[in-house]
């Protein structure tokens, strides 16, 4: 099972993927996560992204993708995985459909956390003041104005990625403005109508736990 989760911040990515990895086995594989994982390692790949981080360059598309396709090779992707936070370009999903297919184990389905961005703010809003209350840090960009740029830049890059796996036929849409269970419930409905082109009795075994 073989998984691209799409959705600006805000949206529930991260709380979605977690549910996901534990309810199917498969990992959550953040960009981030396996950016740093790459430098730490020392891979080949991985020198590279420290070479240019080092110099104060942004990480390029190539890199990005080197990166994770060094993980999606691993064992431990085997029988799946949850990608979050890639791709962000149309480069990105063409490239990854490219290696993917030549493994003849691509993409499956693309979940797309669609918001309402004057929800989202409040969202974001009720957030913050749960943080303070509970005395924890308030994150950096928990703040609306951060926020509307964010989305901005995030739809700008995004909807070619998105229109891209809708001429697939695997993009599937989910109101993510709705309470965490619902929204978990819908996309475990879309993905039991979907055919896996691998480990078909895995998920008809996870969601019978």
């Amino acid at each position: 099972m073989r998984i691209v989760l799409l959705g600006p911040p805000g949206a529930g990515k991260g709380t979605q993927a977690q549910y996901l990895a534990n309810t199917y086995s498969i990992p959550h594989l953040s960009t981030g996560d396996m950016l740093r994982s790459a430098v730490a390692e020392g891979t080949e790949i991985g020198k590279r992204a420290q070479a240019l981080m080092t110099s104060g360059q942004l990480v390029s598309d190539d890199v990005v993708t080197g990166i994770v396709a060094e993980r999606l090779t691993s064992l431990e992707c085997r029988s799946g995985f949850i990608l979050d936070g890639f791709p962000r370009t149309l480069g990105q999903a063409q490239e990854l459909h490219r290696i993917l297919r030549s493994t003849s184990s691509p993409i499956d389905v693309a979940i797309s956390l669609e918001v309402d961005e004057n929800a989202l703010a409040k969202r974001i809003e009720k957030r913050v003041m749960d943080a303070q209350a509970a005395g924890e840090t308030v994150r950096s960009d928990d703040n609306p104005e951060v926020l509307k740029r964010r989305v901005a830049e995030y739809k700008a890059k995004i909807t070619p990625v998105a229109d891209y796996y809708d001429g697939l036929g695997i993009l599937h849409p989910v109101d993510g403005m709705r309470e965490i269970g619902t929204v978990s419930a819908t996309i475990d409905s879309i993905l039991s109508g979907t055919r896996f082109s691998n480990d078909s009795g895995q998920r008809a075994t996870a969601r019978s736990r």
